[in-house]
């Protein structure tokens, strides 16, 4: 989702310069515009190739468009209908979430340690079932511990770890970034009415993306923060607003049967945490000159991808919720 809000229709994020890990380029990092240097390209080089069907903001807009509507379909049937597999299947999501930024972290030179950090982040979600709060907090400290020793003794008991200190903390964060804040969806699917509240978030996150894709598309012409997300713009951003808020308006007002503001103050809160996750993961895959952090869903890119606005407004939605219904 870090490519569809507050869309403005520029070119894909170019890697930060100065690093050795930033000068991996791709396809579409020839420069701040994506388009060739003037004068084009040298009489030597060889014809491009035929341009891909991407959408003003850079994406495969059908290919996007299906596997959207793909996973929207499928996780609403299963919230209506068979809710607790929707904890599986959010959980299998975050796996694979968390070993595609592990991945992408190990080939920057961070070793942060997979094992634990991937079977500790499934302890941390799937913990909030049985256990609640209590549960998901134990097995968040008790996996931070495990992955500070097994990085500190992972080259063996004779050879002082590289990087400890950096490694274990964004081991910690990548914890806390994932699994941690995924796990308050587990939370707000046993409250009462839970499925419906997942629903809920789900939706007003949709329609931010929504809401910032056509606006930005349309009238974007005032970067929000251009050394981070060029293309997301002031006006993207105003798109969301309005669709999210209108989208929270309805959906607590027609699924939940509640007052109608708690709507109000949702979809504005969905906003405001939905695009800071965007641009949290934009500047970390800067940071790392990578385009997507995986490739998994054709349009979309891997499922950190599509779950980086999911993550902080899982939680904002619990707490909005828990504490207003």
């Amino acid at each position: 989702m870090a490519e569809n809000a507050a869309a403005t229709g520029a070119a894909e994020e170019p890697p930060v310069n100065g690093t050795a890990d930033a000068m991996r380029q791709h396809p579409h990092d020839s420069g701040a515009s994506g388009h060739e240097p003037l004068g084009g390209p040298a009489a030597s080089d060889p014809a491009p190739a035929p341009a891909s069907k991407s959408s003003r903001a850079g994406r495969n807009l059908p290919a996007a468009l299906t596997v959207g509507f793909g996973l929207g379909l499928s996780l609403i049937a299963i919230l209506l209908f068979v809710p607790k597999v929707f904890i599986g299947v959010a959980a299998a999501g975050v796996g694979v979430a968390t070993w595609e930024v592990a991945k992408r972290l190990r080939e920057a030179d961070v070793l942060v340690p997979r094992v634990p950090l991937i079977a500790g982040g499934q302890a941390v979600f799937w913990l909030g079932w049985p256990y609640g709060a209590s549960g998901v907090a134990g097995a968040f400290a008790a996996t931070t511990l495990i992955c500070m020793v097994w990085r500190l003794f992972d080259h063996g008991l004779r050879t002082a770890p590289r990087n400890f200190l950096r490694d274990t903390a964004i081991t910690v964060f990548t914890l806390a970034w994932i699994p941690l804040l995924a796990s308050f969806a587990t939370l707000l699917l046993l409250e009462p009415d839970g499925n419906l509240r997942v629903l809920t978030f789900m939706i007003l996150v949709v329609c931010s993306d929504v809401g910032g894709y056509v606006a930005g598309v349309l009238f974007g012409k005032h970067p929000m923060v251009p050394s981070i997300s060029p293309k997301k713009s002031w006006e993207g951003f105003a798109g969301s607003l309005v669709f999210s808020v209108i989208g929270g308006l309805l959906t607590v007002t027609l699924l939940l049967e509640a007052n109608s503001m708690i709507g109000v103050v949702l979809g504005v809160g969905l906003v405001l945490v939905a695009t800071c996750g965007d641009l949290i993961e934009s500047q970390i895959k800067r940071e790392l000159g990578i385009k997507d952090m995986g490739t998994l869903l054709p349009g979309h890119g891997g499922i950190m991808d599509r779950l980086d606005s999911m993550l902080p407004s899982a939680f904002v939605s619990w707490l909005v919720l828990s504490t207003l219904l």
